[in-house]
């Protein structure tokens, strides 16, 4: 079984995307969470992974860190689980808003840090952020069109390692009352409908709280 070392559920947007990808997949695995900005994180963390970041997938006697690389190590392990599109164009395109969303976005992350248990209040954000969502939206009624034609609700139609990738966009966009389209927020509707997410708010839920995430806003 794979063990997907990670950070906190609630705060730690890199590690949920592997972890929902698993979950809605069927990919049996264990986690360990490794709670942030404690005294002993950096230590822990290093015990794992190399780079001495969040997430680390272990295989056996293999070690897999970085979001976007676990899940193209997981689609090689398991194509069964067809974790990109199947068509070639779609699949060029899912991961290239993928790669996008990996290494892009700054402004969006750092004003609006991912956290599962906030209760949804607005809050107002710089042009930066605003010029995120709105390529963010365009992204989304792209994919969108594609995935209508495949059926299903999500960026592709079925699930696929794409929306893992966004899942965290969906909760900043979500919590911190960000306006979205009609369109946009029926694809945030179906991400958080899934039993994996209603699954990951509720541990996310116990979690311990951190005042630094928990009082932006």
């Amino acid at each position: 079984m794979y063990v997907l070392v990670m950070g906190s559920k609630n705060y730690s947007s890199w590690s949920i995307r592997p972890w929902l990808a698993m979950r809605v997949a069927g990919i049996p695995f264990s986690d360990i969470v490794i709670h942030l900005d404690k005294p002993d994180t950096s230590e822990l963390i290093r015990a794992h992974s190399p780079s001495g970041l969040v997430p680390v997938l272990k295989d056996r006697e293999i070690s897999v860190w970085d979001s976007l690389a676990i899940i193209e190590y997981l689609n090689e392990r398991h194509p069964e689980a067809v974790l990109w599109p199947a068509a070639p164009e779609e699949r060029a395109r899912a991961r290239s808003v993928s790669a996008e969303m990996h290494s892009g976005f700054l402004p969006l992350r750092r004003e609006c840090p991912m956290n599962l248990s906030r209760e949804p209040r607005p809050i107002a954000v710089s042009d930066d952020v605003k010029a995120n969502v709105a390529r963010i939206e365009r992204i989304w009624a792209d994919c969108r069109a594609a995935g209508q034609e495949r059926g299903g609700p999500f960026l592709f139609g079925p699930f696929c390692a794409a929306d893992a990738m966004f899942a965290p966009v969906v909760n900043r966009l979500h919590v911190y009352g960000l306006p979205v389209s009609r369109l946009s927020r029926a694809y945030m509707d179906a991400v958080m409908a899934l039993p994996a997410w209603a699954e990951l708010a509720r541990v996310a839920g116990a979690e311990p709280r951190s005042a630094k995430y928990d009082e932006v806003g």
